[in-house]
């Protein structure tokens, strides 16, 4: 058993298991890349707390939920992390902007009269406003397809021989190769 966890430890390494739900790709119609402080990446976490405030002027959340209703409203184009968004929700209700009441072990956050203005200026400036439906669409759609090839890896990692390991590998290659020739089309 421990051979074969070994083998299956070394298949996942590095095949993105563990990969905290980012989705970096930006779908049709965007140039550029959205990696860790490149491009519009660096814009959209600046629009943290501007998502926080607008988020809260339909209703009182919890701080995973507004994760989860952004990357929602984003087709997951953009799912902030908690690293970006607990400090923020600290800080606006340092700021007086946002109270929160603790319940079961987490805070539910609502708006104070104070926070109201930049709320309000928040929410008709809503940053999921700047995705189309069809980016959004499409980025779920490319999320969807993503987590399906890496489901179906794990599976082979658990389950399959190595034989069957080094054929999804060269699926894999192959797949980039093609994926690399669209690009070399589009040109």
């Amino acid at each position: 058993m421990r051979e074969y966890q070994k083998m299956h430890d070394e298949r996942m390494r590095g095949f993105g298991f563990g990969w905290r739900g980012q989705f970096p790709f930006p779908g049709p119609g965007h140039h550029g890349h959205y990696g860790r402080g490149r491009g519009r990446e660096r814009s959209r976490r600046g629009n943290v707390r501007a998502a926080i405030l607008a988020l809260l002027t339909e209703r009182p959340m919890h701080g995973y939920e507004m994760i989860k209703e952004i990357d929602t409203r984003t087709g997951g184009v953009w799912s902030p992390s908690p690293g970006s968004v607990y400090p923020t929700l600290q800080l606006l209700e340092d700021e007086g902007l946002i109270t929160s009441e603790e319940s079961g072990g987490r805070k539910r956050f609502t708006l104070t009269e104070a926070g109201q203005p930049e709320a309000t200026e928040a929410a008709a400036n809503a940053p999921w406003n700047e995705f189309s439906e069809e980016t959004v669409s499409s980025g779920q759609d490319t999320k969807d397809a993503i987590f399906g090839i890496m489901n179906a890896l794990r599976q082979i990692g658990f389950e399959g021989t190595t034989e069957q390991w080094q054929r999804a590998v060269g699926v894999l290659n192959e797949t980039k190769r093609k994926l690399y020739a669209i690009l070399a089309d589009g040109e």
